[in-house]
């Protein structure tokens, strides 16, 4: 019996997120359109007061002041302008309830499994997606998650029929979370609680360092047949895609940069990287840029100062190092709040338009789309939006306008007709 009504909880789950239908995609654009007297943020660190953009076709073809208007006029005087945001390494369209596992698809069965790719499972009429326009995040790298090697990401804009029509790069990159040398007990297993060496730390790396030495062999052409986990490697080795390492420690970063510099991956990107700050000169010394855990987080030993999560990305910057700032392990509903997160770093005495681009410019170099997206400059991508205020203040920014590829897409959302919905119910009482 409970098994049946588990089963109708899980079909009414299912069918309760569905009875709103996403907003439907916004039309191409076909006419110019002009935006006056912004304030542009331009996402390299820059802005333009009393800015003039204009765009045609999806493209951004002018930016300046006293620019010649064309078109479609919209009056921006006295609000800002900013480059979508991009919020990279999350499961946005994979999973829409977490307890629903039907409407999980972020993860496969295997501990090794690169060849499985995110972006054919992606659901555009996510309502969680959905949710992420109204706060400007407008682009997302769809990643796989679970296991040692969970697979290989895509990145994609939030206003699509289909995930053909979403991809902005395909395959862009295979994502490996990296051992612990460190674990807490299993206390529901009769472990002591606190932290405890990983006595299986030597022979986890010693797996991952035997899987790229065979990939890297399977591609020099020593294969006899094919071998999906292998294939969908070759990208790593040749610089067609990045390596994203999932690393905290001190041990855990250099060790896991060191094993895939050794095996030829040159393209590597820092997740995470909580003692990033202790090993400043490892990681400019190779190149790594860092997609830094969110800012809103507590410290996680308690001899950590007690600021550390909001203070560690302009630690980083500060020293030299290519950051961006993404939503870690927190639910991916909570990925619209990422504007916020960087105002927190702002607080900590970042200049705010450093952690603009630490959602914007620094975001599309670290993924590798700077060339079309992430600042507003011409000929790149027309995706951007209008906000009444300061887009990193929660209070402020509040959206009038948001085109993404020139497309002017919907702000309403499941969540919007429900705050119209039931703030009418107390008008006039």
């Amino acid at each position: 019996m409970k098994k049946i009504k588990h089963i109708f909880l899980a079909l009414f789950l299912i069918s309760a997120t569905s009875n709103w239908a996403q907003q439907t995609p916004a039309g191409e654009q076909t006419e110019v359109i002009t935006i006056t007297g912004a304030t542009a943020h331009i996402g390299d660190g820059t802005i333009i007061e009393n800015c003039t953009i204009v765009f045609e076709n999806g493209k951004i073809t002018a930016i300046g002041t006293g620019e010649t208007t064309q078109g479609t006029i919209i009056d921006a005087s006295g609000k800002h302008v900013y480059p979508g945001f991009i919020a990279p390494v999350k499961e946005l369209g994979l999973i829409e309830v977490n307890a629903v596992r039907a409407s999980n698809d972020a993860d496969e069965i295997g501990d090794i499994i690169p060849h499985v790719r995110s972006l054919i499972a992606y659901n555009s009429e996510s309502k969680v997606v959905e949710s992420m326009r109204p706060n400007g995040v407008l682009i997302g790298q769809v990643t796989p998650k679970g296991g040692r090697i969970s697979g290989t990401s895509s990145i994609v804009q939030f206003d699509a029929w289909n995930w053909e029509d979403a991809a902005i790069k395909v395959d862009d990159g295979i994502h490996l979370h990296w051992p612990s040398s460190f674990r807490r007990g299993r206390w529901w297993m009769g472990e002591p609680r606190g932290l405890h060496p990983n006595k299986d730390y030597q022979k986890q790396v010693e797996e991952v360092t035997t899987f790229l030495q065979n990939a890297a062999a399977y591609g020099g052409g020593q294969a006899k047949e094919l071998n999906p986990a292998f294939a969908a490697m070759q990208g790593t080795f040749d610089g067609r895609q990045k390596l994203y390492i999932y690393a905290d420690g001190e041990k855990e970063i250099i060790d896991g940069i060191t094993l895939a510099k050794n095996a030829g991956i040159t393209q590597i990107v820092l997740v995470g990287g909580y003692s990033g700050y202790k090993v400043i000169d490892f990681l400019k010394e190779n190149d790594i840029p860092v997609l830094v855990q969110f800012t809103h987080n507590v410290p996680s030993f308690e001899d950590d100062d007690y600021d550390l999560p909001y203070k560690l990305p302009k630690l980083l910057s500060d020293a030299g190092l290519l950051v961006a700032i993404q939503n870690g392990d927190a639910s991916n509903f909570q990925t619209r709040n990422l504007p916020f997160y960087a105002g927190q770093v702002v607080g900590q005495g970042l200049e705010k338009e450093k952690a603009v681009q630490m959602l914007t410019g620094n975001t599309a170099k670290i993924l590798g789309i700077d060339a079309t997206h992430g600042t507003l400059k011409v000929g790149k991508s027309a995706t951007l939006f209008i906000s009444e205020g300061d887009a990193l203040d929660m209070r402020t920014n509040i959206l009038t306008h948001a085109f993404i590829d020139g497309r002017n897409i919907s702000l309403e959302t499941h969540q919007t007709e429900l705050w119209k919905r039931y703030s009418e119910k107390y008008e006039g009482k």
